[in-house]
């Protein structure tokens, strides 16, 4: 295994994480159901969600990168 490859499984497990500890949104269920009136407000994320967001996106590009670079080296 190369270097990149070791930074794949980093990211990823990172990435997981980061996807594993953001807000879960409310069921669909109510979405169709209409128990929840405030489902489709828009809603301001700050802190900690905020940083999990974007961690999320930038590791998600970090990972497909990673990725198509392992792929030029092999």
């Amino acid at each position: 295994m190369l270097w990149v490859d070791y930074l794949i499984i980093i990211t990823a497990v990172l990435l997981v994480g980061a996807v594993l500890l953001q807000h879960s949104q409310d069921d669909i269920k109510d979405a169709f159901s209409g128990e929840k009136s405030e489902l489709f407000k828009n809603r301001k994320t700050r802190g900690l969600e905020l940083f999990l967001m974007r961690a999320s996106a930038i590791l998600g590009v970090l990972l497909v990168g990673l990725v198509i670079v392992s792929n030029s080296i092999h």
